[in-house]
C-alpha cells in the first residue's frame, strides 16, 4: 500500500474530489469558453450581420468542443505533454459517442485515460509509442462502452429538470437559480454543469437569472468596499472573488441567495425567459455579458419577432433587479449589523 501511494506520488496521481470535482470541472468549462462558447458567439455576429467568414469561424471552433474539453482537463491534472496531445482523440470520441450529453462523458472519461497514461509516462524506453497507445487506448475503449449511457443519463437528468419546471416554473424557478448561482459562485462550474445536463429552455432562463442574481448582486453591495474595479471585476468577470470572504463570514452571501430565489420565479412565471442559445451559456451570467447574449442568441435561432417586451424581461432579469433587490437586501443586514463594513473587500 505504501509503494502505491508513493508511486501515485511520483505521477502526481492524486485522487481526490477537489481534483476531479473541481481542478478538472473548471477547466473543462475554460475548454468549452474557447472552442463552443466563442464559436457560438462567432456564428451569431456571422448570422446577424451577414458575415460568413464569422459563421465559419464559428462552425470550427464549435466543433473542436470536444478535444478543447479533454486538453484543458488533462491540463488542470498536470498530464504531461504526450498524454496532454493524445487527449485530443480521447475528447473527440466521448463528446462524439456521448451524444447531447458529451461534455459529462468528457469529463469522466478524460480523468479515466489522463490518470492512466500519466501512470505509464516515461516509465518505458519506448515512450513515444507506449504513452499516448495507453492514454488513446483507454480513452477510446471507455468512450465506446461507457459514453452512450452517461451521456443518456445526463440528458435524461437534464430533461427531467427542463420538465419540471415547465410544470411546477414557480417552485423550480426558485430552485434551478438558487442551486445554479451557487455553483456560480462556488469554485465549481456552473457553466460546464449547466452544459453538461443541457440545460436550456425555461430551466435555462431560470439559471441565468440565478447566475446574474449572484454576479451583479455582490458587485453592487460591495461597491462601497471594492469601487469600480470591483464592480467591473465582480458583474462581468465573476462573484467567485468574493469566496475567501463568504469562508470567514458565510451570512455575506444570503443578499445574492435570496435575491436569486426572487428573480428565478420572476423569469419563469412573469417573463417566460427562455435560454435556448448554447445551454453553456445558462451557467455564465453577466460574464463577458454571455447569458443575455445565449438568451438573444436564442431567439434569433428560434425566429422569434423580438419585442420591447423580450428586452425588458431580459434587462430586468440580468441587470435591473438583482441589482435593486441584492441592494436593498444587504442594506437591511448592514442595519441590522450581520454584514460589517469590510466583510465584502476584495484582496
Amino acid at each position: 500500500m505504501a509503494g502505491l501511494r508513493t508511486f501515485l506520488q511520483r505521477k502526481d496521481i492524486e485522487i481526490s474530489a477537489r481534483r476531479y470535482g473541481i481542478d478538472a470541472l473548471s477547466a473543462m468549462a475554460q475548454g468549452l469558453f474557447a472552442s463552443l462558447l466563442i464559436g457560438t458567439i462567432f456564428n451569431t455576429l456571422g448570422t446577424q450581420f451577414g458575415l460568413d467568414f464569422f459563421s465559419q469561424m464559428g462552425a470550427f471552433a464549435s466543433a473542436m468542443a470536444g478535444p478543447a474539453m479533454a486538453v484543458a482537463i488533462g491540463y488542470a491534472l498536470k498530464a504531461p505533454p504526450l498524454v496532454l496531445f493524445s487527449l485530443l482523440a480521447v475528447g473527440n470520441a466521448a463528446n462524439s459517442l456521448g451524444g447531447a450529453g458529451g461534455p459529462l462523458a468528457v469529463l469522466i472519461i478524460t480523468i479515466f485515460a489522463a490518470e492512466f497514461g500519466k501512470a505509464v509516462s516515461k516509465e518505458t524506453r519506448v515512450d513515444i509509442l507506449v504513452t499516448p497507445a495507453v492514454t488513446i487506448g483507454t480513452g477510446v475503449l471507455l468512450s465506446l462502452l461507457c459514453a452512450p449511457a452517461i451521456g443518456a443519463a445526463a440528458s435524461a437528468f437534464g430533461q427531467l429538470i427542463m420538465w419540471a419546471t415547465e410544470l411546477q416554473p414557480l417552485l423550480m424557478g426558485i430552485l434551478v437559480s438558487v442551486l445554479v448561482g451557487i455553483a456560480l459562485t462556488l469554485p465549481i462550474s456552473s457553466a460546464a454543469i449547466c452544459h453538461a445536463l443541457g440545460l436550456v429552455g425555461l430551466a435555462g432562463g431560470a439559471a441565468v437569472a440565478g447566475c446574474c442574481a449572484q454576479m451583479v448582486g455582490f458587485a453592487v453591495m460591495s461597491y462601497r468596499e471594492n469601487g469600480v474595479g470591483g464592480l467591473i471585476s465582480q458583474g462581468l468577470g465573476t462573484s467567485m472573488l468574493q469566496m475567501s470572504n463568504i469562508v470567514k463570514k458565510p451570512v455575506i452571501w444570503l443578499p445574492a441567495i435570496l435575491t436569486s430565489a426572487i428573480t428565478g420565479p420572476i423569469a419563469t412565471c412573469l417573463f417566460r425567459l427562455e435560454m435556448n442559445g448554447a445551454a453553456i451559456s445558462s451557467g455564465m451570467g453577466t460574464c463577458g455579458m454571455v447569458g443575455p447574449i445565449g438568451v438573444y442568441t436564442g431567439w434569433v435561432n428560434d425566429g422569434i419577432s423580438i419585442t420591447a417586451g423580450h428586452w425588458l424581461g431580459l434587462i430586468l432579469i440580468s441587470i435591473v433587479l438583482p441589482a435593486l433587490i441584492c441592494l436593498a437586501i444587504s442594506e437591511f443586514f448592514r442595519k441590522a449589523g450581520w454584514i460589517c463594513e469590510g466583510d465584502l473587500k476584495l484582496d
